[in-house]
């Protein structure tokens, strides 16, 4: 049981007792380094059931805790709070629980049932990925691990866009343009030979469009009725009627993507369990949008497109249809949500990791889907993120100023090589040892620096920043693990006449002990807090918290070396170990691995 849950249980009773009130909950906060205790009770919020001052408030409070509860040894009031002191005797059986248990805080699922999917990444099959994408990805992966983590199944999905105008205008181009070239005959990945094409039809498409406009026409009309952006137009209408060619193009081209983004999956380190492709579910969309007539949840304009009106619930008007009978994005959210629920019927919420630009297209959807009588809809949440920038700027895919995610993931691991080969850390390790390090400190630093920031804030990004061997990085967090490592090394963890093996006999706990194990103990309650809020910065920020906690018991307190008392070097040895595997599991959450040597 975590100390806020037996205090908040104490304290409630203590007003039962001596008010004959009752509270809802308790407020707490961390006690301040001036006053004497382990842990502050907030007694203002109590003035709302309990009627006084709130110094004698939190006297008689505190008075029933030392009286009541064993774990209380001493308090004292300051103004409205309440500080109160714990008996080491608690930590101590804190720290048996924690060495006994390796995945303390991990809970298993009990039952298949509330299930949550949680989707990400969810490219469009027309260039690679990208700096974007990787927030995305790393914000998905690690929720979904978080959600796992506080007990529920979990699945990890994504949508694959692979088809739409934006599709076509890349199949277009390679026609035009490719020469008949191919990943294999250029030696790029597929995803950016088709990225190449992208960029190529957008070139192509202003030049028309200027043209056009020399001729008399306006911006919205050389725009609209640009040559190559009508053939691209009705490439789309010939894949939705099944033209043979343009599938076979299709098909093969995405296939090329697939592979390709395959490549950058692994590199990052995630994986999914279930795709869908979103030339499949538009069509059971389409369905839904011609049940939705029937019962007037949409309606048909004169034009022949199809629409819902959204303006009483205070939105606005929202396609679903074009007049050609050709999908929209939001025809195919419909379809795949629905199949997700036939595919998954354990499934009682989805979690769509989709940038905040979206945010009117989810309320959108969500709303449809319940107006078409899902239940479910009520438990669907669109985790909303910031946007990542570089110093440089907005990336734009279109114009290829994109950084991308492969040449990322490379120029970090390079980077980490550059800065540990500079600080001369790896004297004795093998080329391959040392490759292998280069490219887990380079993305542990990539990923930490993402996934530290709260996922509604925009991201400033910057690669050098990240490797910082110093403050709230990845590789210093990394580094300290590192260090943990060693110490256990040199105190043979693992030999039963050594340390690990001593039960422990501790009189007194040291302040720096005590802290560490203030803080261990959060662990279950940090990860079930990330988990309702969708909030891996949660779990990142804890982690570098004990990381400080933990280099200033190292650097304050013998613990193998210069410590001549049997039962502290085992006790410090064993706790080590103990903040080892908590920083190990949290930075798992991460989907970030930890070195044993650095």
């Amino acid at each position: 049981m975590s100390l806020q849950t037996l205090l908040t249980k104490a304290v409630k009773q203590a007003v039962k007792t001596v008010y004959n009130a009752d509270l809802e909950t308790v407020e707490f906060q961390a006690t301040r380094k001036e006053f004497a205790g382990d842990i502050t009770v907030v007694v203002f919020p109590m003035l709302r059931v309990v009627k006084g001052n709130p110094v004698q408030i939190g006297e008689a409070i505190g008075d029933f805790l030392v009286q009541n509860v064993e774990e209380v040894k001493a308090f004292n009031v300051v103004k409205g709070f309440l500080n109160v002191e714990i008996v080491d005797a608690y930590y101590l059986n804190v720290f048996n629980i924690l060495k006994a248990d390796k995945n303390f805080g991990v809970l298993q699922p009990k039952t298949k049932d509330h299930a949550v999917m949680v989707e990400y990444s969810s490219p469009n099959t027309n260039k690679p990925l990208h700096l974007g994408h990787i927030r995305n990805n790393l914000l998905g992966y690690s929720v979904a691990e978080i959600i796992k983590a506080s007990g529920k199944t979990v699945y990890k999905t994504q949508i694959i866009n692979d088809r739409g105008i934006h599709i076509c205008k890349s199949m277009l181009a390679w026609q035009r343009y490719g020469k008949g070239e191919t990943p294999k005959s250029t030696g790029l990945k597929g995803d950016k030979l088709v990225g190449n094409y992208y960029v190529k039809f957008d070139q192509e498409y202003k030049k028309e469009i200027a043209v056009l406009i020399a001729e008399g026409k306006t911006e919205d009309e050389a725009k609209k009725e640009a040559p190559i952006l009508l053939e691209a137009q009705q490439m789309l209408q010939k894949w939705e009627a099944g033209d043979k060619k343009v599938v076979a193009l299709w098909e093969s081209m995405n296939q090329w993507v697939y592979k390709g983004f395959d490549v950058t999956y692994k590199n990052l380190g995630v994986d999914f369990d279930k795709l869908y492709y979103e030339s499949q579910t538009y069509l059971l969309g389409k369905e839904f949008v011609n049940e939705g007539l029937r019962t007037n949840v949409f309606y048909k304009k004169e034009d022949g497109s199809v629409w819902c009106d959204l303006t009483e619930d205070g939105l606005d008007e929202k396609i679903v249809l074009r007049s050609d009978g050709t999908a929209v994005y939001m025809t195919q959210d419909i379809g795949t949500a629905i199949q997700r629920a036939k595919d998954f019927p354990n499934v009682g919420g989805m979690v769509y990791a989709v940038g905040n630009e979206q945010d009117y297209h989810f309320q959108v959807l969500f709303l449809i889907l319940k107006k078409l009588g899902f239940d479910w809809a009520k438990n669907l949440f669109h985790l909303s993120y910031g946007m990542v920038d570089l110093p440089s700027g907005k990336m734009k895919s279109r114009e290829g100023t994109v950084v991308d995610a492969d040449d990322l993931i490379a120029d970090m691991t390079s980077t980490a090589q550059d800065i540990s080969e500079e600080l001369g850390k790896l004297d004795g390790y093998s080329d391959e040892e040392k490759s292998e390090l280069y490219k887990t400190i380079g993305l542990g630093a990539l990923k930490y620096y993402i996934l530290k920031v709260d996922p509604k804030k925009r991201i400033l990004f910057d690669p050098k920043e990240s490797i910082d061997f110093q403050g709230n990085t990845g590789p210093f967090i990394q580094y300290t693990y590192a260090r943990i490592q060693s110490i256990l090394r040199k105190a043979k963890v693992g030999n039963d006449n050594l340390p690990n093996a001593v039960e422990v006999s501790i009189e007194e706990l040291h302040e720096k002990e005590k802290n560490l194990l203030k803080q261990l103990q959060l662990f279950p309650e940090v990860i079930q807090n990330a988990a309702a809020n969708h909030s891996p910065a949660l779990i990142a920020n804890y982690t570098y918290d004990l990381v400080k906690d933990y280099n200033s018991f190292f650097q304050n307190l013998p613990i193998v070396m210069g410590n001549h008392n049997e039962n502290s070097v085992a006790f410090r040895v064993q706790l080590s170990q103990v903040v080892g595997n908590i920083i190990k599991n949290g930075f798992k959450l991460l989907g970030i691995s930890v070195p044993e040597r650095m």
